[in-house]
């Protein structure tokens, strides 16, 4: 069935199928291998262990939050054009979910539990830009992007020197979030000043230092 045949009812029960994959574990399937798979593990204190889980569990919670408004903005944007890039973008940011799970395994960890919060909330904030327009939510795609990769760039200078599986898997995220902002802008996304930018950077703080923990 084409996307033109779905009904309103049927763009609904895909979304919670969506977010009922994403905020559950084990259910993410990547496409590409995980860019740690040949890197060796090597041996970590117990304290570098823990910050490295609490690291790559603020980046998992991340990409919950970009599936989520991806899909959110995918849901009420309104050229085709730009649904499709939304929706190829959650796409590849599937691979990210896949792979900062994978890695938290390996140090014996788990997602935050607030994950459903964070999609919720996410969801809301994507679908009400796409609503406002695809120019806004483009833009909104834009400057999440630089935050997140301001984050992974942190990321890379505090992860354990020894960790090279997490800082493999943080580099090849950042290369990827960098060009879906770009792309973003490039398909007519509005620039945000520097105020909303700001009011961005203090609701991802209270996302990270959450995640980190729990």
């Amino acid at each position: 069935m084409t996307d033109r045949r779905l009904s309103p009812l049927d763009h609904l029960l895909v979304q919670a199928d969506r977010a009922l994959r994403t905020i559950s574990r084990g259910t993410p399937s990547h496409s590409r291998r995980s860019p740690a798979e040949n890197v060796p593990e090597n041996e970590m204190s117990a304290e570098e262990q823990r910050h490295a889980a609490g690291l790559m569990r603020v980046n998992h919670t991340g990409e919950v939050c970009a599936q989520a408004l991806y899909q959110g903005q995918a849901l009420t944007a309104k050229l085709p054009e730009v649904r499709d890039d939304m929706e190829t973008a959650a796409n590849e940011e599937i691979d990210h979910l896949a792979w900062c799970e994978e890695r938290l395994e390996q140090l014996d960890s788990h997602p935050s539990v607030l994950n459903p919060l964070w999609y919720g909330l996410s969801f809301a904030i994507g679908a009400s830009a796409g609503l406002v327009s695809d120019k806004i939510s483009l833009g909104f795609v834009a400057a999440t992007e630089d935050q997140v990769c301001r984050h992974l760039r942190g990321h890379l200078q505090d992860l354990p020197e020894t960790d090279g599986k997490s800082r493999a898997i943080v580099d090849q995220m950042l290369v990827d979030e960098a060009k879906h902002g770009h792309t973003a802008l490039a398909a007519g996304g509005l620039r945000f000043p520097a105020p909303v930018k700001g009011l961005m950077r203090l609701a991802s703080k209270a996302m990270t230092s959450t995640s980190y923990r729990i």
